[in-house]
């Protein structure tokens, strides 16, 4: 009889002791590690934003101190690095900043002066980009694509 109830204590603490871990452990889909606003800076407030399909989202930001837009690609659950980036483009200046790479969380920060511009911006995470054309221009229409490769 003290055999058995060694074995059901000691069933009983692995359990609990399994149970614990589990709960502790940080999830599988875990919250993005970061905000447009830590890769930006702080004084960039978001605009505009671009689903990746369902991998993340591209970010447009401004700062009104410095007519600064900043664009950021952050993944929804960072990981193994892939390939991703984050672009800006002014058509009426031919001015742009890009960053491409294979990064575990995010892509970024692209910077432009884009006060009183229409501006063109994206990015890509894996196999699934974006690309929003004519953004923030007051009464006319952006165009967004999103497509994959």
């Amino acid at each position: 009889m003290r055999y058995t109830r060694s074995v059901v204590a000691a069933s009983a603490l692995a359990a609990l002791s399994l149970g614990t871990a589990t709960a502790l452990a940080s999830p599988a889909s875990a919250a993005p590690s970061t905000t447009p606003q830590k890769v930006c800076g702080s004084a960039y407030k978001t605009v505009n934003s671009a689903a990746v399909g369902s991998l993340g989202s591209v970010y447009l930001t401004y700062n009104s101190a410095n007519g600064k837009n900043c664009v950021a690609t952050i993944r929804s659950n960072p990981g193994t690095a892939v390939a991703m980036s984050a672009w800006i483009y002014l058509t009426d200046t031919d001015q742009g900043d890009e960053d491409y790479g294979r990064y575990t969380s995010y892509a970024g920060p692209t910077y432009v002066y884009g006060k009183g511009h229409c501006v063109d911006w994206g990015g890509n995470i894996d196999k699934v980009s974006v690309q929003v054309s004519g953004s923030n221009c007051g009464t006319l229409k952006e165009h967004r694509v999103t497509f994959t490769r």
